[in-house]
Formats: structure tokens, sequence, C-alpha cells
């Protein structure tokens, strides 16, 4: 297999590729969550739901609310109440318009009420430096990307935004946990093909990206990344990106979120 990185746009010239690619199993894309954003947000060069085939599901990653080591707040509880009590004094950063740490952060200003100025970055790195420097004051991050700042001091946790806790990091709490209910929110990665691919040809290529996420040395390596293997049907994998497009479209329209 080879891989080509088509980045730009929060993924969709690499998914517009694919999406004009002949339909015969040898071309595919590998995207994450924002295959489900950007239609809510974007207007888009190719159909999300009809221009492609969901294979599977790879992996999923946690979220971390992180902040910097010296902020007042050690909890979410805590921030949430400084920032009810100061409408428009915090920020949050993102690594980028539409990305799931934006749409994490929206969540949670729409279920607690409070207020804070969105800050996108390029990338997660410069976002995590803001965070770490006290420039922003907090991030969702993705775990795989700042365990390592949490465990060696150089952010603070303050929690997790998945359902169950991260074994990496018993002692912080889930958002839920938190108070904050529903909200288990992950970032996710997985295999897509062309429309028009053949059915024998989809359940062969979902047969061995299940086949490798099940080996054990493959999950080894994925865990210490932070990542969960997962491993889905063609169906369950479609389901689940259904749900994902729906479940932001609404926080879109109701927060008024935009790709700017």
């Amino acid at each position: 297999m080879v891989v080509e990185n088509r980045a730009g746009a929060s993924g969709s010239i690499g998914a517009t590729f694919v999406a004009r690619a002949k339909p015969n199993g040898y071309t595919a894309l590998y995207d994450a969550s924002s295959f489900a954003i950007n239609p809510t947000l974007r207007k888009l060069p190719y159909d999300a739901a009809k221009d492609f085939i969901p294979v599977s599901q790879a992996v999923s990653v946690p979220n971390i609310l992180v902040a910097a080591p010296t902020s007042p707040y050690n909890n979410l509880a805590e921030f949430i109440k400084s920032a009810q009590s100061n409408p428009g004094k915090y920020s949050y950063a993102s690594y980028g318009p539409g990305s799931l740490a934006q749409m994490a952060a929206e969540l949670l200003k729409k279920s607690t009420g409070i207020q804070a100025v969105h800050v996108p970055y390029k990338g997660g790195a410069p976002a995590l430096v803001d965070v770490m420097g006290g420039q922003v004051d907090v991030y969702f991050a993705n775990a795989a990307s700042s365990i390592n700042y949490v465990t060696s001091g150089k952010l603070k946790a303050l929690a997790v935004s998945s359902a169950k806790r991260m074994p990496e990091l018993p002692n912080v709490p889930t958002v839920e946990e938190s108070g904050v209910k529903p909200f288990a929110v992950e970032e996710w990665n997985g295999f897509f093909l062309p429309a028009g691919t053949p059915p024998e040809v989809v359940k062969q290529f979902q047969d061995y990206a299940q086949k490798a996420l099940a080996l054990p040395s493959v999950r080894e390596k994925l865990g210490k990344l932070g990542l969960t293997p997962i491993g889905s049907s063609s169906a369950e994998f479609a389901k689940f990106v259904a749900s994902e497009q729906k479940r932001w479209g609404e926080l879109v329209k109701s927060n008024g979120i935009t790709a700017n």
C-alpha cells in the first residue's frame, strides 16, 4: 500500500481526489472525524453520503481538555464555575475551524452556558505551545499528541472527553463525570472507498482492515499512542458516520458555527 498525503481544507482535498477515483478498490481514503463535520460547514465538491462507501473504522482516541500547568483551575468543574462567573473572559484553542477540538468545546459551551472565544490554529502543535504558555486558556487536545505533555507536567488535564477514563490517566475524570451530560466525544479515523466499488471488493478491504486491527502487535503499538483499535464492519461504520454528521450538524446550527 502506498500512502499519499493530500492535506488541506480539513481533509476535503484528499476526499475529493478519492471521490473522483476509479471505484476499483485500488484507491482508498483514510480520513478522520472531519469527514463527518465538513459537510455541515462547507460547500464541498463531493457528497459525503453518496460519493463514498464507509469500509471500517480503524481507531478512536479521546480528547483531553488541557490547560497551562499554572492555570488557577485544577479540574473541569472549577473551570466551568469560573467561566460562568466571567462571561467572555476565557478562550479555547483548536487545530482549525471545523475540527473536532472546536466541536467538543462548542458542545461544552452549549451544555454549560459558558462563553469562550475560539482561537483556531493551523495544526495542533502551535495550539499546544500557546496553551502551555497561557496565551489560550483551554484546548480539547487529541490524546495521542498531548498525553506525554500531561504526564510530564507541561500541561494540566482537566477532563477527558470519552465515555470512560483513559487507562493512561486513571485520575483524570471524564467530562460526564464532571457533571456535563451527555457529552462523550472522541476523534476517529477510518477507511472509505469511492461509491460504485463492487461489494466483494468492499468486503475484502473490510476483512483486511479487521484482521490487521485484531493483531496483538498492532493493537499494542496503537495503544502506546493512546489509540483504541476498532475494526468495525462496513455497515457499522456507515451508521456511525451518519450519526456523527447528524450530531455535529445540529451543533453547528444551534451554536452558529462557521468555517471561518
